[in-house]
């Protein structure tokens, strides 16, 4: 019997009738206007609310994998629902969504786990997580073939993202990509997100993930998946990737005209 990670918010989050979902999708990639074309792709940095609030961000960075050949896709995720000292790799077969299953890439998966005491197989922070599900039919209207490796990060700290970083970077190859979840502050007025967001922004274009780590471990901005994007960025850099371009950011009062409490959002690129 296979092991499957059913989906969990379809119909919350996103859609779970597949064919509204799948055009819901191909609405959002028309509208992207990109001036630049992305080759060598090491990673992106995706939202991960709801597609009504940030599936339109989303699309700008998912948009630059269109006609990539790419084989496996690493997607990191914080965890908002249990709190567990590790990485957790999903150890079942596949992840589903209304789109179909994605099967896991075993091989890579027992690579990342190999020698660390850190990251393990595991379900924790898998049963209920909607950061790294939103991100999959997205990847599944881009590419045509893949597997996945699923990783949920039980905690940020340095420890976590500094292992995290390093095994990445002995697994992933250049037919694989490495996919950061991450929404940005929570619930500031839009002038007061606009600058906590504004400095993730400046890092992730100037490719500073030492400040950005130091940043958010002092309160200088905030992103729930914060750890995930530095581990991206470490990464490419121990792969000799060096640039990094946020291609949109925006917040939920975009959606919703509130500008009172909002929600930030973005999409970047890391590539050569």
């Amino acid at each position: 019997m296979s092991k499957i990670r059913f989906q969990q918010v379809a119909g919350y989050f996103y859609p779970s009738n597949p064919d509204k979902l799948h055009n819901d999708i191909e609405t959002m990639m028309n509208k992207v206007q990109l001036f630049e074309k992305y080759d060598k792709i090491f990673g992106l940095v995706s939202p991960h609310a709801g597609y009504i609030y940030s599936g339109s961000t989303a699309a700008y960075a998912y948009y630059t994998l269109i006609d990539k050949n790419i084989k496996t896709v690493y997607v990191i995720s914080p965890s908002h629902y249990e709190y567990f000292p590790g990485v957790s790799i999903y150890d079942g077969d596949a992840y589903q969504t209304p789109l179909g299953e994605i099967e896991i890439d075993q091989e890579k998966a027992d690579e990342l786990t190999k020698n660390s005491k850190i990251i393990f197989r595991g379900i924790q922070g898998h049963r209920k997580e909607h950061a790294l599900e939103v991100q999959l039919p997205f990847l599944q209207y881009v590419l045509k073939d893949f597997k996945l490796v699923p990783i949920v990060m039980g905690d940020q700290a340095d420890l976590y993202v500094n292992e995290l970083s390093e095994k990445l970077a002995s697994v992933v190859d250049e037919n694989s990509i490495v996919v950061a979840s991450s929404d940005l502050s929570h619930f500031y007025s839009a002038a007061v997100a606009n600058e906590l967001d504004g400095l993730v922004e400046k890092r992730i274009n100037e490719f500073d993930y030492e400040n950005l780590q130091k940043d958010l471990n002092h309160k200088k901005c905030e992103a729930c998946g914060g750890g995930t994007i530095v581990a991206l960025l470490k990464t490419a850099a121990m792969k000799n990737y060096n640039r990094a371009k946020v291609l949109k950011r925006t917040d939920s009062g975009d959606v919703t005209g509130d500008k009172s409490e909002v929600v930030g959002y973005l999409s970047a690129v890391v590539y050569s």
